[in-house]
Parts: structure tokens; sequence; C-alpha cells
């Protein structure tokens, strides 16, 4: 991977799981030298340009060392999905959007990328407290190294 490798996170509004899932894959991915050509970045099938990100997520990316302050949500497109080189969703139904949009053969969800058991959804904490997003993102966060690690493993080759 010498060239930039682009990362897409998605899921439905763009301010919750994947603007915070998108900022812990990149702070596991800045501490790979081999991925320091990786970038990472989000969208939403359903979201509204520009919308922040919601209260639930800063508040749980503060408690991680994350400040997505300056993130705006933007809009799933056919182009964002011919610019990535790897999309990961958080539910089936983002994957199927984006398989939609011409993103086979470079789309999962991010369990299944990540190679984890169970549930293929991660649960959507939007309009819950605080504890529902601290919940979406432990998951989130025990996926991130099995990611890092099969990113790195196929930069490797």
């Amino acid at each position: 991977m010498n060239r930039e490798f682009k990362v897409l996170v998605v899921c439905s509004g763009n301010t919750c799981r994947s603007p915070l899932a998108a900022a812990m894959l990149a702070d596991g991915i800045a501490r790979q030298p081999a991925l320091s050509n990786v970038r990472v970045s989000s969208a939403g099938t359903s979201a509204w340009d520009g919308s922040p990100v919601s209260e639930g997520s800063y508040l749980v990316g503060l408690e991680r060392g994350l400040d997505l302050g300056e993130h705006r949500a933007r809009l799933l497109t056919r182009e964002l999905v011919n610019q990535a080189d790897l999309i990961l969703t958080m539910t089936a139904a983002h994957l199927q959007r984006v398989l939609d949009l011409g993103g086979r053969d470079k789309a999962a969800t991010l369990v299944e990328y990540a190679g984890a058991e169970g549930a293929e959804d991660i649960p959507d904490p939007f309009g819950g407290d605080v504890a529902e997003y601290r919940a979406s993102a432990g998951i989130i966060e025990k996926l991130v190294d099995p990611v890092v690690a099969r990113l790195k493993s196929e930069a490797a080759r």
C-alpha cells in the first residue's frame, strides 16, 4: 500500500456510530507506521450534510481521547463509494446500500471485516442516553485492533 488507501466508515446519519468508529480506527492506524498512507473518513446513508456529531458520540469520543468537534456529516454517494478502497458499515442494511452504489468487492460490515463472531449489526445509539453510546462504542472498540491487524497484514502483501 504505497499510495493513499482510503477507508470509508458508513452508518445512517453519520452523527453517531460512523464518526466515532472512524476516529477510533484512525487512532489505531496512527500507531502503525506501516499504515501511514491509510486515511479514514465517514458518511451516512441518510445523513444531513453538515450536521455535527451527536452529543453522545462527542462525549464518548472525549472519554477515549478523541475530539469529534470538527466532524460534519455527509451523505453517502456513488462518488464516495468509488473513491474508497475499503468501506466498512455498521449494519447489513448499510452494506446493501453501499453495494447498490457500486461498492461490491470492497465493502463489508465492520464486524465481518474484523472477523468477529456474532451479530453483524452495531446498535444505533441515536436518541439514547450516554450509556447506549458507550455500549456501541465498546463494541466498535473491540473491533478496531482486528481491523488494524488485517489492514497491516494486507499492506504487507
